[in-house]
């Protein structure tokens, strides 16, 4: 098929002078070019090369020109294989298993995860759990998976991942010494600290320009790793917050950004989880607290989870799922990492009822974690 020419893009007329000049004519040399390059090859800002990219990008993922050849071989599911593809993927425990109940048994892989909530409220902590979790050997009931972490507010903390690696390994030879019977010492050799700690991939993006270029940049990272099964983005608001005087332009490099990571997770089979600040709304007779960046962005994740505090209690509510009732629970962080409330023992008069606990998997079978 031919490469699209450069002027069959709807790009400004500016723009599409200086890429000419600069010597580029199809979309596809523009494509293999990054946002850096591509502004010091043109002259353009990195603003204006990002957009670019993402123009481009869109346009050949909506592009309905292909050869009887290639559609032929798109695969075609019912709606019961797309469930059962659904279902056999799996998913990323929180070691809460409250939280883990009402997500359906934990985050999804394919799906967009946004995680909300005020300063201090826990948002990292779980995504530093998650990046962990996330490597949990398969026969105990995890994904042996890889983890990639992108920062853009400095908050990531290796001796706090540390602690959270070294409780949740414990946790699995606890389990191990409890089944004697199964063969669980092949992986627990590998599942070392050090071993947790060298699959977790960690970038540090200083500003949206950082970030937008990280994103662009990550499918062929992530080719070059299959075993990575989540993509961390903290905090995805930072970035964007401050110095855009173009807030239409604001607007389309996040609804940009939002169409990346939704063909990044379903391209790669991955979890993608979002932290998100709270940010004061005013309307006619009172205020109230709501995640940044806007309704139009409420749209781009699969998932909205908002934490906060009643009073000094941690909660975890459920706001948005395409599966999942509206639910809160109750969350704690310990020195082990994110976990369940500990509830208070059992009436010792025998007066108080008592539910049936839900079947966990093995990986949450284990207390005093």
């Amino acid at each position: 098929m031919e490469a699209r020419a450069l002027g069959s893009l709807p790009l400004a007329p500016g723009l599409r002078a200086k890429l000419t000049a600069a010597g580029f004519e199809t979309a596809p040399e523009v494509a293999e070019v990054g946002p850096c390059r591509l502004s010091q090859e043109t002259g353009i800002s990195k603003e204006e090369a990002l957009e670019i990219l993402q123009l481009i990008k869109g346009e050949q993922q909506s592009d309905g020109t292909k050869s009887s050849d290639e559609l032929a071989s798109v695969r075609k599911y019912t709606a019961l294989e797309l469930l059962e593809k659904e279902q056999v993927q799996g998913f990323i425990i929180t070691f809460c298993s409250a939280l883990d109940e009402i997500l359906g048994g934990g985050l999804q892989l394919t799906k967009i995860t946004e995680i909300c909530g005020a300063p201090g409220i826990g948002k990292t902590q779980l995504c530093m759990q998650l990046v962990v979790d996330v490597q949990i050997p398969e026969n105990f009931g995890g994904l042996a998976g890889e983890a990639v972490f992108i920062d853009t507010e400095g908050s990531f903390m290796v001796d706090r991942v540390v602690d959270m690696a070294t409780a949740c390994i414990r946790h699995c030879q606890l389990i191990a010494e409890m089944h004697p019977e199964e063969d669980h010492q092949p992986a627990l050799k590998t599942f070392s600290l050090e071993n947790i700690l060298s699959h977790i991939y960690y970038f540090r993006c200083h500003d949206y320009v950082e970030l937008l270029a990280q994103v662009y940049l990550l499918p062929d990272f992530l080719s070059g790793h299959p075993k990575i099964r989540l993509v961390v983005i903290d905090g995805i608001a930072f970035p964007f917050r401050h110095g855009f005087e173009d807030l239409s332009l604001r607007t389309r490099l996040l609804n940009g950004l939002a169409q990346q990571l939704i063909s990044i997770a379903n391209d790669h089979t991955l979890a993608v989880v979002l932290t998100n600040q709270m940010t004061t709304r005013f309307e006619q007779s009172h205020s109230a607290l709501v995640p940044a960046l806007g309704e139009s962005w409420g749209h781009a994740a699969t998932v909205r989870l908002i934490l906060h505090w009643d009073n000094k209690q941690r909660l975890a509510t459920l706001y948005k799922s395409p599966t999942q009732k509206e639910s809160t629970v109750l969350f704690s962080i310990t020195s082990h990492g994110f976990r369940d409330v500990q509830l208070p023992p059992p009436d010792p008069t025998g007066t108080g009822s008592e539910t049936n606990p839900r079947k966990r998997p093995r990986t949450e079978q284990v207390e005093g974690q």
